[in-house]
């Protein structure tokens, strides 16, 4: 028994040694067995409303390094030389990839281009423990739509933990349309069971390739943007800051989408990536920054639109109410008297809309003025958001905000004390504490536009291709006015671009009916903003638009020119009013100075 005994230990201790202690026979088993290459699909193209390519992909190669194959003689000076670094660089780099693991690969060197690709070629030979695999790269074949594209970028150990379908090195969607659509726009991930011998050659697939997965290329996405008209948008705004959104209104589908400043693409691609995407958070302009769909703005008098529609429907006023432009309520232009809602809104004239929101909030419901303003405002609030304010839109794009919709608990919060009407007057005219994304204030013209509803604004339309394609469905929602009560508010929204008086007679376009209203919202910090809604044509309008323009002043003077400029590119496909589209490109807004 002693005998059976020991010898049964000696095989023990036998089996441990070899298995544990020393390592030669998994090396030479490892050296003779498999390597699992992944083989990464192509991300789905994005092409715009028209079939013209948005992005595109590039063939790239990262070399990888398994540590436990590496030989004791590896020839680092050769390998170093053919990547341009430094030995210490490439045992750094290898220090690193076994603290990752020693038996799995890593990434030694990503993204190394077709030159240096050819040379290791040559010598991979030499190299036990490296091989090449390939990936592509987003290209983008115009510097345009940034923040509606987005970026790719890798892995962080947040995506790691989030989805196991990821691994370390992978590439995701970090912004845009990149992030929103990751899933569709990944694709699957295949795999490559290689025999690889002694001298990191590779033999052959495993048993002809039987357990072999093929990758499928990522989903394409047919976006509702217009190229020429999203590149012609961003060079109006050049040297300005705000936003322009622009969408068809009988769909939803956003046909330009800018937010200045902006950048190019193609900046946060490849190995230049995390430079440059630190250079753009530390620029000071913030070009990074989605103003489109992220800053909350005062909106100005375009905001007077939506009370003059409420003030309809809650029949507190009627299409011909007069109010006397008393400027000892609120400050006002200089003009005469508005007669009608029409009139109100041609002229702009704030004591009569301080007028129509007194009669919104004060409805004599509670003898007490504070009680009774609280009611008004609570219902004035389940008006308005049917607009679409105070909510998000539902975009399928990611970090939309809401804006601010001002209620009773936020004013009761805010002064601690009693308020009514009077406290409060100024978000009669779009100032005060209201504010809304300038994706909001498109929707707004989009409202009108239909004669009441919305649907559901969207940069998507389809994805996929040939007999695969899935449109996308959207949501109709409804503002809650009766199509009637439209009809003085776009006569006098006509009287503002083409009539005297009006404060847009520069949007005026021959042989097109643009329908808009101006704002000029209030900065304290600042000059002022300018601000421009509006649709065209007035009879079934096929686009529907808001531009904001940063502390540039008054909106008649250069949003809604500007506006006007794209409506023509996008109706006609051409612009005729050269010295306007001059005008414009040359206006420098830095800080509020033009220049």
């Amino acid at each position: 028994m002693i005998i059976f005994v020991g010898v049964i230990v000696l095989y023990w201790l036998r089996l441990f040694y070899i298995q544990i202690i020393d390592d030669k026979y998994r090396v030479d088993a490892s050296n003779n067995a498999f390597r699992y290459k992944i083989q990464y699909p192509g991300r789905g193209l994005m092409y715009d409303r028209n079939g013209e390519l948005f992005v595109y992909n590039e063939q790239i190669y990262d070399l990888m390094v398994v540590p436990m194959q590496i030989e004791d003689d590896m020839n680092w000076d050769l390998l170093s030389r053919i990547l341009r670094l430094s030995p210490e660089e490439c045992q750094d780099r290898l220090k690193k990839a076994k603290k990752f693991s020693r038996y799995a690969p890593s990434i030694f060197e990503k993204q190394i281009s077709k030159e240096m690709y050819g040379q290791l070629q040559e010598y991979l030979h030499s190299f036990n423990g490296f091989y090449v695999q390939s990936r592509t790269l987003r290209r983008y074949p115009k510097p345009i739509a940034a923040h509606v594209l987005g970026n790719v970028g890798e892995t962080d150990e947040k995506d790691l933990v989030a989805n196991s379908y990821y691994r370390l090195g992978d590439y995701i969607g970090k912004s845009g349309l990149e992030k929103y659509y990751e899933e569709e726009l990944r694709g699957k991930k295949g795999v490559n069971v290689v025999m690889v011998d002694v001298h990191n050659r590779e033999r052959g697939s495993y048993k002809y390739g039987k357990y072999d997965s093929v990758a499928i290329p990522g989903t394409a996405l047919h976006t509702t943007l217009s190229i020429s008209l999203q590149e012609y948008a961003e060079e109006l705004m050049k040297n300005k800051r705000g936003s322009i959104i622009a969408i068809e209104p009988s769909t939803g589908e956003v046909l330009a989408y800018v937010s200045s400043p902006t950048y190019d693409p193609n900046l946060l691609v490849g190995r230049v990536r995390s430079a440059n995407y630190s250079k753009l958070l530390n620029d000071p302009s913030k070009p990074l920054f989605d103003r489109a769909i992220m800053a909350s703005y005062p909106p100005g008098s375009i905001f007077k639109l939506a009370h003059a529609l409420i003030g309809l429907q809650e029949e507190v006023i009627t299409p011909n109410f007069a109010f006397s432009c008393d400027k000892s309520l609120v400050d006002c232009h200089s003009h005469p008297s508005a007669v009608s809602v029409s009139e109100g809104i041609k002229m702009s004239c704030n004591p009569y809309f301080y007028g129509v929101f007194r009669k919104i909030i004060m409805q004599g419901k509670d003898k007490n003025s504070s009680a009774d303003s609280k009611l008004g405002l609570e219902e004035w609030k389940n008006r308005i958001t049917k607009f679409g304010f105070g909510t998000q839109l539902g975009i399928d794009i990611a970090n939309v905000k809401s804006g601010l919709i001002p209620d009773s608990a936020y004013y009761n919060k805010r002064y601690k004390g009693p308020w009514n009407f009077y406290t409060i007057y100024s978000v009669g005219i779009g100032q005060g504490e209201v504010g809304l994304i300038p994706l909001q204030m498109a929707n707004l013209a989009a409202i009108i536009a239909n004669r009441g509803f919305y649907h559901t604004p969207h940069l998507v339309r389809s994805i996929g291709d040939g007999g695969h394609t899935r449109k996308i469905d959207t949501v109709k929602h409804w503002a809650g006015i009766d199509s009637i009560w439209y009809v003085p508010v776009i006569k006098g929204m006509y009287g503002v671009v083409h009539e005297a008086g009006g404060t847009a007679r520069r949007a005026r376009i021959d042989n097109i009916v643009v329908c808009g209203k101006t704002g000029t919202a209030q900065n304290p910090h600042g000059e002022d903003h300018a601000v421009f809604i509006g649709f065209a044509p007035m009879d079934n309008p096929e686009i529907a638009i808001s531009v904001f323009i940063e502390n540039s002043g008054f909106g008649g003077t250069w949003s809604a020119p500007l506006a006007s400029l794209l409506i023509e590119k996008y109706l006609t496909g051409t612009v005729k009013r050269m010295d306007l589209e001059r005008y414009i490109k040359e206006a420098v807004f830095n800080n509020g100075i033009k220049r």
